[in-house]
């Protein structure tokens, strides 16, 4: 089974068009989709909204996605070819709690694409795809922990004028793995899709 996680430095930087698109260009991989999103507090994880309930069992969710329209982003990936949907909700800080469910499904999986940056303290993929934008000035810290792990950067390929200097760091120094410029809405290319594909063959035939 191969396990590709794909990560962002923030929110709206296209992470969730980059796994569709991945999930569509590489369907003979029959993949098994999640996406993990922690909650900061006052929000439920089971309702994804405020709520005042403070009871253990709200601490995290699960959920697979039924619904094939494209209205959410688990339904997306539904759309774009994924065998299965996974909705994972957390307290922020709280995924490990999550974890053995989310083990049990991957177990039951042929393959894997999950978008999460903090998955990454659990499990170690056999492909790690961060997505960057520069005129997004907000860095996540789990996307910072985790940006020199990245085997690939899919970097939005924005005007100078358009690029944040709040990001407290220069790019070139971590930029060690290849970067692939991308451009909504069309964020994957045949580039992009031979790389991965590529990469997840050689960790296939290092398999045992």
């Amino acid at each position: 089974m191969a396990i590709l996680v794909i990560g962002g430095h923030s929110r709206e930087v296209g992470k969730t068009s980059v796994v569709a698109g991945l999930i569509a260009a590489l369907s003979e991989h029959s993949w098994t989709a999640f996406k993990i999103t922690q909650y900061g507090h006052g929000i439920c994880s089971r309702k994804g909204k405020p709520c005042q309930c403070a009871t253990a069992d709200h601490n995290w969710a699960i959920s697979e996605e039924k619904d094939r329209s494209g209205e959410s982003d688990t339904s997306r990936f539904l759309l774009a070819g994924a065998q299965s949907a996974w909705w994972v909700r957390t307290e922020q800080g709280r995924l490990a709690e999550a974890m053995p469910t989310i083990y049990r499904k991957l177990a039951e999986s042929k393959n894997a694409i999950i978008e999460s940056n903090s998955i990454l303290k659990f499990l170690s993929p056999d492909l790690y795809l961060t997505v960057l934008n520069p005129a997004t000035a907000d860095f996540k810290p789990s996307a910072r922990e985790f940006l020199d792990s990245a085997d690939a950067i899919l970097l939005h390929d924005t005007s100078p004028a358009t690029r944040p200097t709040g990001w407290g760091m220069d790019l070139n120094p971590v930029a060690r793995p290849p970067i692939f410029r991308i451009q909504a809405p069309n964020y994957i290319d045949q580039e992009v899709v031979q790389f991965v594909r590529e990469r997840l063959q050689e960790c296939a035939e290092r398999r045992p």
